[in-house]
């Protein structure tokens, strides 16, 4: 079992240099990872583009709009089913969620596939792009073991004069209180005014066990989950979410949706429509993990996903159901 709070101090430690303002960024170049890439890496191996796309890979699953119908409204953009992102990707990761397409070498802060680069350097390296995407997607990882990351970058996009063409998306698994911890309040208030950063959080399951089976985390930070999403949602950030459905148990499935739904809820009413659950899909790099357990657990998440759709359907109007993930009214104003 993952000890949460001790791996995230010392991963912190190894990802952010604060008086340089450098984090440590992953280098493709000699990574399996970049087996699964459309394109191979660019930025000299430290990035890569990303294509986000809205379409659906199985009948049994709903479509993403996330990054791309928050882009599209914010830059003015016309609709779309697919959107390319420029991604940096940081070099560590404080769970090791089984699913995960990221190689567990890229996760550790190991210098052997990474390396330091200031907020400066990665819009350098995004400048001299033949074609720059529209969205600069900050990942992992965990991107919030270094939370000054996100204010770097937009202070750097505000030097250059790219604030209002670029839009800045980060991850975030809702694993530490690291933005509150290490950034100043004028830190925090500096991002969430920000009008083009939006951040999405993923829910690891829905219930304790499926937590720890999916992070090998202690089922106890489940909750921890729902607490920092709200602290972050209370000081006015743009946020959305993902959620995992995968479980090594099918028992109570429906009854335990309708209570990961119920505390969305308490948080904001309208947040599980600017939530979407993610199909586990098996990446190369994934393969080598999987037992007769995991091929279980992604049976299960079909199921959960049928409850998922049935209580949307219970607690929401087909009017709100329809909306627009980006027009759904819940961003909380400072």
């Amino acid at each position: 079992m993952i000890n949460t709070s001790v791996i995230s101090e010392e991963l912190r430690l190894k990802s952010v240099d604060l008086i340089n303002q450098r984090v440590l960024i992953t280098n493709f170049n000699n990574s399996t990872q970049k087996n699964d890439f459309t394109l191979p890496p660019n930025c000299e191996g430290y990035g890569r583009i990303r294509h986000f796309k809205r379409g659906i890979t199985n009948e049994k699953w709903i479509a993403n709009p996330l990054p791309i119908d928050p882009v599209s409204k914010a830059l003015s953009l016309d609709s779309a089913d697919l959107i390319k992102a420029q991604v940096f990707q940081l070099a560590s990761c404080n769970w090791r969620c089984w699913y995960c397409f990221v190689p567990y070498n890229l996760l550790s802060a190991n210098p052997q596939y990474a390396g330091w680069l200031s907020a400066e350097e990665m819009i350098d390296f995004y400048m001299n792009l033949e074609e720059r995407p529209k969205v600069i997607d900050l990942t992992g990882g965990q991107p919030d073991l270094a939370p000054e990351w996100v204010l770097w970058l937009i202070k750097e996009l505000e030097i250059r004069n790219l604030a209002d063409e670029v839009y800045l998306w980060s991850d975030d698994n809702l694993s530490n209180d690291y933005f509150f911890r290490y950034l100043t309040e004028a830190d925090r208030d500096y991002i969430s005014k920000y009008k083009n950063y939006s951040r999405v959080c993923c829910f690891k399951g829905f219930n304790e066990e499926s937590f720890e089976f999916n992070t090998s985390a202690s089922r106890d930070l489940f909750k921890s989950q729902f607490y920092h999403f709200e602290r972050l949602f209370s000081i006015g950030l743009d946020l959305y979410c993902y959620t995992t459905f995968t479980s090594p148990n099918v028992k109570g499935i429906g009854r335990d949706i309708a209570f990961f739904m119920d505390e969305l809820q308490k948080i904001h009413e309208n947040l599980p429509l600017r939530t979407i659950p993610l199909e586990v899909q098996i990446f190369s790099t994934v393969s080598p993990r999987i037992k007769s357990i995991h091929e279980e657990a992604i049976k299960v998440q079909y199921t959960a996903m049928e409850k998922w759709r049935e209580e949307l359907q219970r607690r929401f109007s087909s009017t709100m159901l329809e909306k627009n993930i980006a027009d759904v009214p819940m961003r909380r104003i400072n």
